[in-house]
């Protein structure tokens, strides 16, 4: 997905950028760059392959050539960011997180109405962040362009752009992400993740709101365009991406996951095992949560080997994520031997990696492997956030169960219509597939509304759409904006 991080200060930024930034890294995989303006307005920039390395050991190196009072920093999942841009507005560096399904729509139109070309490819597509910056280029200002572009995407996009010394800060249209500003004195930083203030001294100051837009300098932060009136953030923040230590809208993952856990326990009633386990990372506080109400006791049957390898979700390679998810995990015999398990884990996607880990326990010969999932089914891609990069829906362990329930190629809205009521007969033959499939003893699914309860902020402010397929309803984007937009 992508995260990011910047600083404004009265003093040199670089310390705090390059920390601040740091604390991202579980939020990507790919790339890490940082961009610092000079005092004297020159914006140094470097980017890094993160791929199979940390952030912080490709920029040791780097820190000593950036020097200044403004900075941002990203970390990225796939194109190269920072990106440096020249244009009538100025020179500008900008970062952007989010996911613009309409990216060549939009580049089409760009071309009809003068634009040249775009100079950043990355994985055979326009690279995204350079969109976003054609698109604000449009305007005659900065903020105008930055309310253009969350108009005219489909999908969403949160994004940091440094000009003259200043950072503008916008969270996306309908804030899918946080965008959180902190302050100490002298200096504004801002974070999509509340984990990277503590350690720097950095106190909350203010979460921005759906399309806010705001100017940040070292003493002020002046809003530049009103919060709209709908938000729709991602529910996987509480469940899975956020860092155990960041809040969210008051609400802190940790917590979050204990009460979800506790929910998941309350469901089973009491269960004949020996044991509650988590699926590192971020299966484990769920499954705290879980044994603290079940009253069984907290196990590690697998601990996660962390200094080298990356999410094994993120490669696009099939082979290379099982890779990946095989050699981070090592059993532990001694828990695992003769016992009855019960695992919690974030999410279920493909469920390739976890039909392979429910193998292993069997072959270390665990006696019963009983799973529960912290959220519901997924049955809909992503139209948001780069959640995964599957190439089908049908990628989903949910979506394949019914399709062999179905006997049928292709699912339409009505076919899936059928398996969405939770504890229905459809309901509860998918899950039995999907149990089925990844020989496991016994699976449930938390319920959607309970996932809620345990978040605790308004549902209608949390996006629920891989699950129900349902989201804001909006006019699509006014693309014919392009070619009446000033050059």
């Amino acid at each position: 997905m992508g995260g990011f991080f910047g600083v404004v200060s009265d003093d040199d930024c670089v310390g705090d950028l390059f920390y601040g930034t740091d604390y991202h890294s579980h939020l990507g995989t790919k790339r890490g760059g940082m961009a610092v303006a000079a005092p004297n307005g020159k914006i140094t920039r470097r980017i890094h392959d993160i791929t199979n390395a940390q952030f912080r050991s490709k920029f040791d190196d780097d820190i000593s050539d950036f020097c200044g009072k403004a900075g941002i920093g990203v970390i990225s999942d796939y194109e190269d960011q920072p990106l440096i841009i020249s244009s009538h507005l100025g020179t500008y560096a900008l970062v952007t997180v989010g996911k613009i399904n309409n990216c060549d729509e939009l580049a089409n139109q760009l071309y009809e109405s003068g634009l040249s070309h775009f100079s950043e490819i990355g994985e055979g597509e326009i690279n995204p962040t350079e969109l976003v910056a054609a698109l604000i280029n449009r305007k005659k200002n900065i903020t105008e362009g930055i309310e253009y572009a969350q108009t005219v995407i489909d999908g969403s996009c949160s994004l940091l752009l440094l000009k003259d010394g200043k950072i503008y800060a916008a969270r996306d249209r309908y804030g899918r992400t946080p965008v959180i500003i902190g302050e100490k004195h002298g200096a504004h930083a801002v974070s999509m993740e509340s984990t990277a203030f503590p350690n720097l001294d950095y106190t909350l100051k203010h979460e921005l709101g759906p399309g806010e837009i705001v100017e940040i300098d070292s003493k002020n932060v002046i809003q530049k365009h009103a919060p709209g009136n709908t938000m729709k953030m991602c529910a996987f923040f509480w469940v899975y991406y956020g860092y155990p230590s960041s809040n969210y809208e008051g609400v802190n993952t940790e917590s979050a996951r204990y009460r979800n856990g506790e929910s998941l326990a309350a469901d089973d009633g009491p269960m004949d095992i020996d044991s509650v386990c988590g699926i590192p990372d971020s299966g484990i506080a769920h499954a705290v949560g879980y044994a603290n109400a079940a009253g069984k006791p907290y196990r590690r049957s697998f601990v996660k080997y962390t200094p080298t390898w990356p999410r094994s979700f993120m490669p696009q390679n099939q082979m290379v994520r099982e890779l990946v998810a095989r050699m981070k995990l090592i059993p532990v015999q001694e828990q695992i031997e003769n016992k009855k398990l019960l695992f919690c884990d974030d999410s279920i996607v493909r469920g390739t990696q976890l039909r392979d880990t429910v193998k292993r326990l069997y072959e270390r010969g665990a006696k019963e492997v009983h799973m529960r999932s912290a959220c519901p089914p997924l049955l809909f891609g992503c139209r948001f956030l780069n959640f995964s990069r599957s190439r089908s829906e049908l990628d989903l362990a949910a979506r394949r169960a019914i399709v062999r329930l179905e006997k049928c190629s292709e699912l339409t809205d009505k076919i899936i219509s059928k398996y969405l009521e939770y504890g229905s007969p459809d309901y509860l033959k998918m899950v039995e597939s999907i149990r089925k499939d990844l020989n496991l003893t016994s699976l449930k699914y938390q319920e959607l509304h309970k996932l809620l309860d345990a978040i605790g902020i308004d549902p209608e402010k949390i996006c629920t759409y891989c699950w129900t397929g349902r989201d804001v309803e909006q006019e699509p984007p006014q693309l014919h904006e392009l070619t009446s937009g000033k050059h």
